[in-house]
């Protein structure tokens, strides 16, 4: 090789390690799933006639409810015996973000069966929490918690996205990190709630 073309290869591989890691990049954003375009009203319509708690869940859709965490403790005691899923997420996380529209489809998918909660964990106000949430709606309520200590307490985590999966027998499960598709969450659901 000549001393002129080695400018030119080393150019061309560099060119071409470009285009291996855009691709991977883009393989990996087409992944995260889209969020629901459905409104907390047609989210509510779909999940009618489910089971008594799981209703009252699907009544309390996309609000941000206080009491932290013996509020959420009382919720997950009124639950016992069924199984649960809890998100813990923020406003401000965008791993969070990216999850959100597999989180919005699961739990219409699965809502009938089992019991969705958030953890809106850190945020400053609940007013960035409601503001998100009315970009990204979903069928089931999450707790305030701006100390981050519920969070902590049932995720075992001071990170967020953090998901936990209970079994009817109360069995625990957790998941560190995002959900990059709708199909490994609802596997997870399948594993660690349902089939467990």
């Amino acid at each position: 090789m000549t001393q002129a073309r080695i400018p030119i290869a080393a150019g061309v591989l560099a060119l071409l390690a470009l285009l291996v890691v855009g691709m991977i990049q883009l393989t990996r954003s087409s992944t995260t799933p889209e969020p629901s375009r459905l409104t907390v009203a047609q989210m509510r319509l779909r999940l009618a006639d489910s089971p008594g708690p799981l209703a009252a869940l699907h009544a309390q859709a996309s609000e941000i409810l206080p009491g932290g965490l013996p509020a959420l403790q009382a919720r997950l005691a009124a639950l016992r015996g069924r199984p649960v899923v809890i998100n813990k997420w923020a406003s401000w996380c965008q791993p969070c973000r990216a999850e959100f529209g597999a989180f919005q489809r699961a739990s219409l998918a699965q809502g009938r069966q089992v019991a969705f909660i958030g953890i809106d964990s850190g945020d400053s106000s609940r007013a960035d929490a409601l503001a998100f949430l009315r970009s990204f709606p979903v069928s089931y309520p999450s707790y305030y918690d701006h100390s981050g200590q519920a969070g902590v307490a049932i995720t075992e985590s001071s990170f967020t996205p953090v998901t936990v999966f209970y079994d009817q027998r109360g069995r625990r499960y957790i998941h560190q990190g995002p959900y990059p598709s709708v199909t490994k969450l609802e596997r997870d659901v399948r594993r660690y709630a349902l089939d467990a």
